[in-house]
């Protein structure tokens, strides 16, 4: 998701595009005022005008009802909606301004993601199900309850949705919350009672390793039983941190489960006594930064290079075994050894490289054992 104010059409576009070259194949972006709404086809303009078809999602809270309604353009521009069920209105408004914005969606034939949040909860909702709570004859606790609610209010708002005429493939179900053990528990539950299409994340997950840590946790216990069809990592960013760290981490815990592959993965030891230096921590940083910058253009050029796998390791104990497991890879000269640098291609030893250059020499290896191996895909497929 977007942190630009939107009605910044211009500003807001280049940080679209910021995230879906790092990966993200769908970007939120803010609708919270008429400005916001106003400037949301001008977003979409400028991003196809940069060839990024990347679909755009707005999120909307409390007055999204006035927003689709009054700015059919933003209702047409957008691909998805996001509806929070605990703020689109409350008492006999609630239903009406929910309508809308589900109307809205039919009209365009947009997706609508049912977003429920337990930072904001329809509170008559959950002081309904706490009633009933105490009247049962062994209560549940208070988390239960909430679990509970978060569970009802997507439920609920999904049915009415349908019940109105909107397509079941249509709409996509979220519950988030800001605990580990809270997100699994409440989507387990939730699988359990419908075939929705799911949406994961933690909000509210934190800032650096703290953020990244428990969001890798949730989602991976999830997404290892099956449970989820789109996730979004949500990190507060450290102070000149990049919007896009968000992205690289969702597509990171997808790659290491398996699940998807985005980038040649870089395997690269973690340095000991028996290492020298930190040349191997440079070449294994340079090499990824270098795969994922070129990624834009080889995702069209290479087909499959995507699941390239480099090693450049830093001494002889388990340099040469993790090269040959590898596409490619190096061993570089640790404490003790030789300075000489193996190169191992397609598991055999091709070269050993020597001197003061090692680091450029093996990254135009690289370059051209990619150009070799998948530019003869596309000369193939085009033959």
């Amino acid at each position: 998701m977007t942190n630009t104010d939107t009605v910044d059409a211009i500003g807001t576009a280049i940080q679209v595009k910021e995230l879906a070259l790092a990966g993200s194949e769908m970007v939120r972006i803010t609708v919270n005022t008429p400005e916001a709404a106003a400037a949301v086809p001008y977003v979409r303009e400028q991003l196809d005008r940069m060839g990024i078809d990347v679909p755009l999602i707005g999120d909307f809270h409390y007055n999204g009802h006035r927003l689709l309604t009054d700015y059919p353009a933003c209702a047409q521009a957008l691909s998805k909606y996001r509806i929070n069920p605990g703020n689109v209105g409350k008492g006999n408004k609630r239903d009406m301004q929910f309508g809308q914005m589900i109307e809205a969606a039919m009209r365009w034939n947009k997706v609508v993601r049912i977003g429920v949040n337990w930072g904001s909860l329809d509170q008559a909702l959950l002081a309904s199900l706490m009633d009933e709570n105490n009247a049962r004859t062994t209560p549940w606790n208070a988390r239960q309850v909430m679990y509970e609610a978060l569970i009802t209010s997507a439920l609920d708002s999904a049915r009415r949705a349908e019940e109105m005429g909107l397509q079941r493939d249509q709409i996509i179900l979220s519950c988030k919350v800001s605990g580990v053990q809270d997100l699994i528990s409440v989507y387990r539950a939730l699988s359990k009672r419908t075939d929705h299409a799911l949406h994961l994340g933690l909000t509210e997950a934190g800032m650096g390793t703290k953020g990244t840590v428990a969001s890798a946790t949730a989602l991976s216990v999830l997404l290892q039983e099956g449970i989820g069809d789109t996730i979004r990592v949500s990190l507060t960013p450290q102070p000149g941190e990049a919007r896009t760290q968000e992205v690289v981490i969702a597509s990171e815990i997808l790659q290491s489960l398996g699940l998807r592959t985005f980038v040649p993965s870089v395997t690269a030891c973690p340095g000991c006594g028996r290492t020298t230096s930190t040349t191997f921590q440079e070449l294994a940083k340079q090499i990824d930064d270098f795969l994922r910058a070129q990624m834009p253009v080889w995702r069209e050029q290479y087909p499959g290079v995507e699941g390239l796998r480099v090693a450049v390791m830093g001494c002889i104990v388990n340099g040469p075994g993790e090269s040959k497991h590898a596409d490619i890879g190096i061993s570089l000269p640790g404490s003790g050894e030789a300075p000489a640098a193996p190169v191992f291609i397609d598991g055999e030893k091709r070269l050993t490289l020597r001197g003061d250059n090692i680091a450029q020499e093996f990254q135009v290896i690289v370059e051209n054992y990619i150009e070799k191996r998948f530019g003869m895909q596309i000369v193939a497929q085009d033959s």
